[in-house]
């Protein structure tokens, strides 16, 4: 006699049925900062900040000038320590770090991708690349530099200086740099700031098709609405303090939250730039 088919879903052996907390369950947490503060004189540039960055994902950080997202960038990247709170990348806690093992961390799990690119005007783009490598003693693998730079758009351009390169190709030999070694969390401070639209446009493309393509996981702050709209999610502060987020969000969108936060430096006097 065949067995009969089962008539329902409580009828089915539960080993058997799909485990709905796999699909539901979030990827894990590749930032996590909870209750930041950092002062700049009276001035809190951050005032209890709580935020989670998933692994895998594209987040932009945007508020008006003051708001304390530059900042926010820096502590979560290791490069500024914060007066109070914890910060977390891949799992590791920032605070009880030492300076070395601090700089180790930033070293080989944190890259970092700056305006005003920070290269090395002597040295040609593949020396500027593989800089990180050397400086950690581990000779790049044979093919290493040349791969990372035609990952970016730029084969051909290995023995080229700076001075030879355009400002989007510059950027571009910046984010092979900060890639070179393989770290778990990009951040990213105005990458396309220094860039016209077109140009902007195409480090854009670049940084969005590492998190679809690879599964990075980029923090990017910007100015920028059409920037921030390639993000998978946009966190808002205002005043150093989160002022909402948006998910999948369009350049329109983010352009009109942007417009409904408190001007910058209201009830912030004194703040001379620094949290930007």
């Amino acid at each position: 006699m065949p067995n009969p088919v089962p008539s329902a879903v409580s009828d089915v052996p539960p080993d058997v049925l799909p485990d709905a907390t796999a699909r539901t369950t979030p990827p894990p947490a590749a930032v996590r900062l909870r209750g930041l503060v950092r002062r700049h004189g009276e001035v809190r540039a951050l005032d209890g900040v709580d935020l989670d960055v998933a692994a895998g994902t594209f987040t932009a950080v945007m508020g008006p000038s003051g708001s304390g997202k530059s900042t926010l960038l820096r502590c979560a990247a290791g490069l500024d320590r914060p007066d109070a709170g914890r910060v977390e990348v891949a799992g590791t806690a920032l605070e009880g770090l030492g300076e070395r093992r601090l700089t180790l961390l930033r070293r080989d799990r944190i890259g970092f991708v700056f305006q005003s690119f920070n290269l090395l005007p002597t040295l040609t783009a593949a020396q500027n690349v593989a800089l990180p490598l050397r400086l950690a003693g581990r000779r790049p693998a044979r093919g290493e530099v040349r791969a990372a730079l035609a990952r970016v758009g730029l084969a051909g351009r290995e023995r080229h200086r700076p001075a030879e390169l355009s400002g989007g190709q510059c950027q571009r030999v910046a984010v092979a740099r900060a890639l070179i070694a393989r770290p778990a969390v990009l951040f990213a401070d105005e990458p396309t700031g220094a860039l016209d639209s077109t140009t902007g446009a195409e480090v854009m493309d670049l940084l969005r098709a590492l998190v679809d393509e690879e599964g990075r996981t980029l923090v990017m702050v910007t100015h920028d609405p059409v920037a921030a709209a390639r993000a998978d999610r946009v966190v808002f502060l205002a005043d150093g303090r989160l002022a909402g987020e948006l998910a999948a969000p369009t350049a329109g969108a983010v352009a009109a939250r942007l417009a409904d936060l408190r001007p910058a430096g209201a009830g912030r006097e004194g703040t001379g730039g620094a949290a930007c």
